[in-house]
């Protein structure tokens, strides 16, 4: 049995600049971090007394013969592509799927791993990210950005950077008092609203990448300035906030799924209660809201907040990896 753990990770700056059409033509870079809200996938191989042979538990149950049946496409693709067979897959997450925060990329990252250490075999994070990525933009053809199943497989404070090459992952150095104060200074609401990111993502690319090139040239070029801002111990880290709202208003006009009115007036409630700034994370249209709030302003926001649940959260270091790993002596049917 093989239990792995892959955390969430939210989106500072950047988002919109790791679409691969974007960054092949163009530099693409991206400030997020993992934290403390994972998704946990069990995996073993499934006993001989069924008249099925995959078994998977996830917001639904799917009971098949052949894996050709199965109709999640993540798990149906991912299991073809490593040559999974008779095995049970459950899934479990601490937040809600769709929600923005990276959530099937985190699912996809965490199930690799699981279905490598399964087979006995080790697979680094890098390995993890580029399978994942392929699995999800190739095999199930859904549109969206390298960003999540990096941050998902690499875990950590990171600046990614893009080119048409690839991509490189730099850790972001930050004093740990300066690091704390961030993590003091973020708050993070739930909307209530989920929805599926390829979704908005299909919709945002409708929008020519020409047209929407200067705003994220300066989303770009905004990811060095917060990185700047965090690790000069002499910068306001105030400005971090100031700057997460420019960047929201930036996104704002990059699709026209990104925001809702409902999302708007939130955002605003929440500026005039004393937040700098903050973002929707994810692609767009619901999830989670985050917000810059210096802490004599706190009550306020969750006052402003009341009708949404407030979610606090730790940064986190690791990225995905096995929590429980139990060999099992098991021969395949057709290797017996």
């Amino acid at each position: 049995m093989i239990i792995t753990q892959t955390p969430f990770r939210m989106s500072f700056f950047g988002g919109g600049t790791d679409m691969e059409e974007y960054f092949k033509e163009n530099k693409g870079a991206v400030l997020s971090t993992t934290f403390d809200k994972y998704c946990y996938v069990n995996v073993r191989h499934l006993p001989r007394f069924f008249d099925y042979r995959t078994e998977l538990v996830y917001s639904k149950i799917e009971r098949v013969e052949e894996y050709k049946d199965i109709v999640h496409p993540l798990i149906r693709n991912a299991i073809q592509m490593l040559d999974m067979r008779e095995i049970r897959l459950s899934y479990e997450a601490d937040l809600p799927a769709r929600s923005g925060l990276g959530t099937s990329s985190s699912f996809a990252v965490g199930m690799l791993n699981a279905f490598y250490a399964l087979k006995g075999k080790y697979a680094d994070k890098k390995k993890l990210a580029d399978e994942a990525i392929y699995l999800e933009r190739v095999l199930c053809k859904e549109a969206g950005g390298w960003q999540d199943q990096i941050a998902a497989a690499f875990g950590g404070f990171n600046r990614i950077e893009f080119t048409g090459s690839g991509y490189e992952v730099f850790p972001v150095i930050i004093s740990p008092e300066r690091k704390k104060m961030l993590n003091t200074n973020l708050m993070m609401f739930f909307t209530g609203f989920t929805r599926f990111s390829a979704e908005i993502q299909a919709d945002n690319q409708k929008v020519k990448m020409q047209d929407k090139s200067r705003q994220l040239q300066e989303m770009y070029r905004l990811v060095g300035e917060a990185e700047k801002i965090l690790v000069d111990k002499q910068s306001d880290l105030d400005d971090f906030g100031r700057l997460l709202d420019h960047t929201w208003k930036l996104k704002r006009q990059t699709g026209t799924k990104v925001s809702t009115d409902t999302i708007d007036e939130l955002y605003a409630r929440g500026v005039k209660a004393g937040a700098l700034g903050g973002k929707l994370l994810g692609a767009g249209g619901g999830g989670f809201l985050l917000f810059y709030v210096q802490p004599e302003f706190q009550q306020g926001v969750k006052e402003a907040m009341k009708d949404l649940l407030y979610i606090p959260f730790q940064f986190e270091e690791n990225g995905t990896k096995v929590l429980y790993y139990q060999a099992e002596e098991y021969q395949l049917e057709g290797d017996l």
